[in-house]
């Protein structure tokens, strides 16, 4: 299973990489959605990270509704079936261990199952929270109990925007965002992205 290295790789590497390589190396940055890297590879090459990443969120917003449904659908439940089967990436398990929830009590576990239970059958898809910006399981269980208040286009919003951050996260860890100087010949389409 492809993960998240350890070591960012430098800005000048990546710009280097084929599309195989780049879409190896960012297919993981969004759950089970590698057509996001796959898309951004074609309005490479990116004069700054800040330019990748926004390039990617173009990707990801600029896609059919369906698609970003779809996208939505495919994050794992926190601390759910994916959790409890040991079938989630790397990177919802890091994210999800960091706040212990491979080790909830009986009484969390059955607060968080019953909420996880109740925002699926509201909006249609597992509830999302970039987990970094998340100092405790607690912050966690009282924004999914207060996004359980929101009319379905707002929510459906917010997840995505949740996926953004766990996007920017993840692309942290991946690439270095330090500057990459294009050339001169290459081609400035994506100059407004930044």
């Amino acid at each position: 299973m492809s993960h998240l290295p350890r070591s960012p790789l430098s800005f000048a590497t990546f710009q280097a990489l084929d599309k195989r390589g780049f879409e190896a190396l960012l297919g993981p940055v969004v759950e089970h959605s590698a057509w996001v890297a796959a898309n951004t590879w074609r309005v490479r090459p990116f004069k700054s990270w800040e330019a990748l990443f926004h390039a990617m969120v173009n990707t990801l917003l600029g896609a059919d509704k369906e698609r970003q449904l779809a996208l939505l659908r495919a994050h794992p439940e926190l601390a759910g079936q994916e959790a409890q089967a040991g079938t989630m990436t790397p990177e919802s398990q890091s994210e999800q261990g960091r706040l212990g929830m491979h080790r909830l009590t009986p009484e969390a576990f059955q607060r968080l199952t019953s909420l996880n239970q109740r925002y699926q059958v509201r909006f249609g898809f597992p509830f999302i929270a970039a987990l970094r910006l998340h100092a405790s399981l607690d912050s966690v269980l009282a924004d999914l109990a207060a996004r359980l208040c929101n009319d379905a286009d707002t929510e459906r919003a917010l997840a995505l925007g949740q996926v953004i951050q766990v996007m920017r996260g993840r692309l942290a860890t991946t690439v270095s965002p330090d500057i990459a100087t294009a050339s001169p010949t290459s081609p400035t389409s994506q100059s407004t992205l930044a």
